[in-house]
C-alpha cells in the first residue's frame, strides 16, 4: 500500500507540473488611465489581448493627476469582451470578462498630501486582500501610474511588504506622486522594487528627448481594421505606439523576473542602495544641482497659522511648454511648510513659490537638473534595503540621453512584432 500511493503522488506530481510548469504571475495594475496620457489605454489593450499569460486579481484606477476612473477600465473590458471570441480561436487561457469586472476597483482620486497617505480605498483595500491570499508565487503589483493606494496599502498592512513585488513606471508619475514615494522609500525601504525612471523610454521616445514619440506605420501596417480595439486604438496619439506603461507587463513575458539584473524584454536593472532626496531651506538657483527623478524638499520657516497639519497653504509654480505646472506646499505646524517635487529630466528649471498667506516668504527660485540617476550621494538620501533596483547607470546603455534606455529598446522590434501576430487574429472573419 506505501508503495502503491507513494507511486500515486510521483504521478499526480508529474502530471500537476506538465499541465502547468511555468505557473502565471500573479497581477494586480494600478494605472491612472483615463487622466492626461492616454498611453494607459494602448498599454490596457495590450494587457487585454495577452491575459492568458497573467493571473489578473486586480485592475485598480489610481489617478495621482486628472479625472481617471474605473470607469475607463469597464470601458476598455467591454471592447475586448467583443473580441474575445477571435482570440480564443488560437489558444485557452483567457480571462473572463465578468472576472475582470469583478476584480476593478477605484484607487485614490488626487495626489496624497505631504505625508503621502491619506485614508483608505477601494483599490487599496482590494492590495492588502489580494497580498495576504495563501499563494506561494508573489504577487506582482504593476503600478503605471500614482503610488498612492500602494502607499496606503504598505500603511495599513505593512506585513504585506514580503508577498509583493513591484513594477513601477516612475519619471513624470514620480513628480505627480512624489509625497507616496517619499513615504514608500523611507518607511519601507526593504520593499523589493523595481523603479524605472528612464529605461521605459526606450520603448517608444525618440533618443534625444522624453515623450517625443517616434513615429512608425505600425497601426496601418498590424492594427487597421482588427476589431474593437483596434478601432479604439487609433483614438490614442491617432495610432502612434507610446504605451510606456507596457514594458511593466513585458517584464513578466520574457525573460527571469526573479533576477531584475538579467535580460528581459521589460530591461535591465541595477541595484541601489539610495534613493536620491535633497532638502533645502531656502529657494534655489542654477548652482545648486540634483539628479533627475530625485526627491526634493523644499522646507520654510512662516508665521504659525491655525489649519489642520497637512493643508496645501502654498504652491510652487513651474513653467511647462505654454503654460506652467502648479505642485501644492503643505502646512506642517508650529510655522513649518514643505513641498516636495521630483524632476523627470535633465534641465534647468525656473520656479515660483506663492501663497495668499500674510507673511509667508514668497520667492522665485532655478535648479539645475543633471541626467544621471540617482547621482551624487546626499547626507538626506532615502537608504534603502538590498532588493530595491532602478535604471542601469552605465553610459553604454543610454539610448541617447535616456539612461538605460537601451535595455529595452534592443526589445522593441521583436515585442511589436509578437503582438501584430494578435492583432493579425482580431482581423479573421
Amino acid at each position: 500500500m506505501y508503495r502503491f500511493l507513494t507511486l500515486l503522488f510521483v504521478v499526480l506530481s508529474v502530471r500537476s507540473f506538465s499541465q502547468n510548469p511555468n505557473p502565471k504571475p500573479r497581477v494586480i495594475i494600478s494605472t491612472d488611465i483615463g487622466g492626461t496620457d492616454p498611453d494607459d489605454n494602448q498599454s490596457m489593450a495590450h494587457l487585454l489581448m495577452y491575459t492568458d499569460k497573467f493571473e489578473i486579481e486586480g485592475l485598480v484606477s489610481s489617478p495621482s493627476y486628472g479625472t481617471g476612473s474605473k470607469a475607463e477600465i469597464f470601458r476598455m473590458i467591454d471592447l475586448y469582451e467583443k473580441d474575445l471570441p477571435k482570440l480564443e480561436r488560437h489558444g485557452n487561457g483567457f480571462a473572463k470578462p465578468a472576472d475582470l469586472r469583478r476584480v476593478t476597483k477605484q484607487g485614490r482620486r488626487g495626489a496624497a498630501p505631504f505625508s503621502g497617505i491619506t485614508s483608505p480605498t477601494e483599490g487599496s483595500k482590494w492590495i492588502i486582500k489580494a497580498a495576504k491570499k495563501k499563494d506561494q508565487r508573489p504577487l506582482w503589483i504593476l503600478v503605471w501610474g500614482g503610488l498612492e493606494d500602494l502607499a496606503q496599502a504598505l500603511h495599513d498592512a505593512p506585513e504585506i511588504q514580503q508577498n509583493i513585488r513591484v513594477y513601477w513606471i516612475g519619471g513624470p508619475n514620480k513628480k505627480w506622486s512624489a509625497n507616496a514615494y517619499a513615504h514608500i522609500a523611507s518607511n519601507h525601504p526593504d520593499l523589493w522594487m523595481i523603479e524605472v525612471n528612464s529605461s521605459y523610454y526606450g520603448f517608444f521616445s525618440d533618443n534625444q528627448a522624453p515623450d517625443v514619440i517616434q513615429t512608425s506605420n505600425y497601426y496601418e501596417k498590424y492594427i487597421q481594421g482588427a476589431g474593437h480595439l483596434g478601432a479604439d486604438f487609433k483614438s490614442y496619439y491617432d495610432g502612434d505606439v507610446k504605451m510606456g506603461d507596457t514594458p511593466s507587463l513585458l517584464y513578466l513575458m520574457h525573460g527571469n523576473p526573479d533576477d531584475p539584473e538579467g535580460e528581459s524584454w521589460g530591461g535591465s536593472f541595477e541595484p541601489i542602495q539610495r534613493s536620491a532626496r535633497v532638502v533645502y531651506d531656502r529657494a534655489t538657483s542654477v548652482g545648486d544641482s540634483v539628479a533627475f527623478c530625485a526627491t526634493v524638499e523644499f522646507r520654510f520657516t512662516g508665521p504659525k497659522i491655525k489649519v489642520p497639519a497637512d493643508s496645501a497653504v502654498f504652491w510652487m509654480e513651474v513653467p511647462y511648454q505654454n503654460s506652467s505646472q502648479v505642485w501644492p506646499g503643505y502646512y506642517l505646524g508650529d510655522g513649518s511648510y514643505a513641498l516636495q517635487y521630483a524632476p523627470k529630466q535633465a534641465e534647468t528649471l525656473s520656479f515660483n513659490f506663492t501663497s495668499p498667506i500674510e507673511g509667508f516668504p514668497a520667492s522665485k527660485g532655478q535648479l539645475t537638473v543633471t541626467n544621471l540617476w540617482p547621482g551624487k550621494a546626499n547626507s538626506t538620501d532615502f537608504q534603502l534595503g538590498e532588493n530595491w533596483y532602478s535604471d542601469r547607470s552605465n553610459p553604454e546603455l543610454y539610448y541617447g540621453k535616456l539612461q538605460g534606455g537601451k535595455t529595452i529598446q534592443k526589445w522593441r522590434d521583436e515585442v511589436l512584432l509578437n503582438w501584430a501576430e494578435r492583432w493579425a487574429w482580431l482581423k479573421e472573419e
